[in-house]
């Protein structure tokens, strides 16, 4: 394979559409424009990584309609390694995001040839430095990757979107990077926790670390060795956070397996969020580390 980060997920076509609110059950509410954009956690962290300067390789699944190729063709235009990417009968990943004035966002997967996903895909010699899934795809694949993974692969496991907690998951990741929503369900805590910090201790208790990503409120994290840290998000015009939660794990890897630490990774992986959600659409697939350096000095 020759790739440093191996990335194991779904891919999406994205339907974005602008609108002053979320419509309210029954409602019919008129937009404001409409773009297509390549997604799907999966395929947007691998994107992510590749354009942070990591050398990335995709594990994924396009399907045999017209979708197919604008998502083969994202992955080609950030040069991911797709030689484990398959072709399946029927329809592509998509999902519709509705993008408020705000920035914020609801969105409708429909997974499509994803559910076909096959850990068995993996070429593993030689093996990666990191290898970064998520809960798009069945949970069954994620562990068979899992138990072929020789234990000095660096796991960096984003618990999105939320699902029951995996102890499989729980047992191997040695990064876990989560929302408030996710950390509170990973530690068997109440899905309502005011406090973040009680997860974080929680999940960081198990030997592992963990970084809650806090949206506006940047994060918390704690690493392996119990070093807690915390930033504050970048102050930052907002477009959209669409997509902000997989800028971070892209980048977050990226900087893994370039050697650097937790604490380091962290700060790359927020300042690549916040380039991420003020940059417009159109302007996101030319994002590169460059303009990470000179816009944070990171």
């Amino acid at each position: 394979m020759g790739a440093d980060i191996l990335v194991m997920g779904a891919l999406h076509l994205d339907v974005i559409v602008n609108a002053p609110a979320l419509p309210a059950p029954d409602e019919t509410m008129m937009g404001q424009d409409v773009a297509y954009r390549f997604g799907g956690k999966g395929g947007n962290q691998a994107v992510s990584a590749a354009r942070m300067g990591g050398k990335v390789a995709m594990i994924g699944v396009v399907g045999t309609d017209d979708f197919a190729q604008p998502l083969r063709a994202e992955l080609a235009r950030a040069d991911v390694d797709r030689s484990m990417l398959a072709t399946c009968d029927g329809a592509s990943g998509m999902s519709v995001a509705i993008v408020q004035n705000d920035g914020s966002y609801g969105a409708v997967v429909v997974s499509g040839v994803n559910r076909q996903i096959n850990a068995q895909q993996a070429k593993l010699d030689p093996p990666p430095k990191v290898v970064v899934l998520q809960n798009e795809i069945p949970v069954a694949e994620n562990h068979a990757l899992l138990a072929r993974l020789p234990q000095d692969v660096i796991v960096i496991w984003n618990a999105a979107p939320a699902l029951a907690r995996d102890a499989v998951m729980i047992e191997r990741a040695d990064i876990l990077v989560v929302n408030r929503l996710e950390a509170a369900m990973q530690a068997g805590l109440p899905h309502d926790l005011p406090d973040p910090g009680a997860a974080l201790a929680q999940l960081a208790r198990e030997g592992r670390a963990v970084i809650i990503t806090l949206g506006a409120d940047g994060y918390i994290a704690q690493a392996r060795d119990g070093t807690r840290f915390e930033a504050k998000a970048h102050r930052v015009p907002v477009i959209s956070t669409h997509g902000a939660g997989d800028a971070f794990v892209g980048a977050l890897a990226a900087e893994i397996a370039r050697g650097a630490d937790l604490a380091a990774a962290a700060a790359f992986a927020q300042g690549a969020a916040a380039l991420h959600v003020s940059t417009p659409l159109e302007g996101r697939a030319n994002i590169t580390s460059a303009q990470l350096h000179h816009a944070f000095g990171l």
